[in-house]
């Protein structure tokens, strides 16, 4: 089962977001929460906020509905920065000339999810990261020492 928060209209430029959204992705949840409560950006607060709330959504349904879910097993399965409206302003420029720019909003969602027990990767690695090095391993599986004949 999912769990999801979102925080809209935050006052942070997508691309910044998304650079502390990376270092939780995948992560469990309290995990995630140490690294956010000691990473130096402006934007780990609020999603440190975004976080919590997402873990009281779970703990909310998990009571109301009665279903089993066991807090310690939620981690990070994903973790958005979207681009919300843009503010365009203005900035006074030489010889009475004024140059336009746009002060960038974003919209941010993050999920939960349980893993099970048997869903743990090696290395804390996520399910992609774990299908990402399957191939290579296949490639190198399956070379043999044969050279091609030259074509004359």
């Amino acid at each position: 089962m999912e769990f999801r928060a979102e925080m809209r209209y935050l006052r942070v430029s997508p691309q910044k977001a998304r650079l502390v959204l990376e270092l939780i992705k995948g992560r469990k949840v309290e995990e995630a929460r140490n690294t956010l409560l000691f990473t130096k950006k402006r934007v780990a607060a609020h999603v440190g906020k975004l976080l919590q709330s997402a873990l009281d959504n779970a703990n909310f349904l998990s009571t109301e509905k009665g279903l089993d879910i066991e807090l310690d097993n939620l981690y990070v399965k994903s973790a958005i920065a979207n681009d919300g409206p843009r503010m365009k302003r203005i900035r006074p420029a030489p010889q009475g000339r004024a140059f336009r720019y746009q002060r960038r909003i974003a919209h941010i969602t993050l999920v939960l999810a349980e893993r099970g027990n048997g869903a743990a990767h090696p290395a804390g690695q996520t399910r992609s990261a774990a299908k990402r090095r399957a191939p290579v391993a296949k490639k190198a599986a399956g070379k043999t020492g044969k050279k091609k004949a030259a074509a004359k």
